[in-house]
């Protein structure tokens, strides 16, 4: 959960963990976040590897190895992560005008003010139109809950962008 609330730039993991396989946390990390990750472990076999790659890592380092070596990794999974993350580009549906960039949308010229939660919320579902789009994905893509969360958050949400989007039952954009 820290992976979450924190939103780090990058996880080095280590496969060794007492409670949990460490592919596993992998699996459920890659399921709520595309944070770059390391595995950084002793385990030098190469099923091994290959299963930790396949489970999302961003690359693998085996120990014992320095701080400048990791370090450099670092910089390297850091770099082709930045290159995949060039700044979005604004979307247009309709009236509407979103720019992620600046976190910022205006309908028909006019800025709405929308909390951040709603800007993420309306941002996926701009991006995907003419898609359905599930409770179960918006509470795991928009609100990073892959194991559960209320159904009834999401329709509270939608409920508060429609009214400021100007949309009514009477009167739907």
């Amino acid at each position: 959960t820290r992976a979450l609330e924190d939103r780090p730039d990058l996880v080095v993991l280590d496969l060794g963990l007492p409670d949990l396989d460490g592919c596993e946390v992998l699996r459920m990390l890659r399921a709520v976040s595309a944070v770059p990750v390391i595995v950084a472990t002793a385990r030098d076999d190469e099923p091994e590897i290959v299963r930790a790659l396949d489970a999302g890592a961003d690359d693998y380092v085996v120990k014992p190895f320095s701080a400048a070596h990791l370090d450099a990794r670092i910089r390297a999974v850091l770099r082709r992560s930045r290159d995949d993350d060039a700044e979005p580009a604004p979307v247009r549906v309709g009236g509407l005008l979103i720019e992620p960039a600046g976190r910022e949308t205006f309908l028909d010229g006019v800025r709405l003010d929308l909390t951040p939660k709603e800007f993420d919320l309306l941002h996926y579902l701009a991006v995907r139109p003419g898609q359905v789009v599930s409770k179960r994905e918006l509470l795991t893509e928009v609100w990073r809950m892959a194991y559960g969360g209320a159904d009834k958050t999401v329709d509270v949400h939608l409920s508060w962008l429609r009214r400021k989007l100007g949309e009514s039952a009477q009167a739907p954009r």
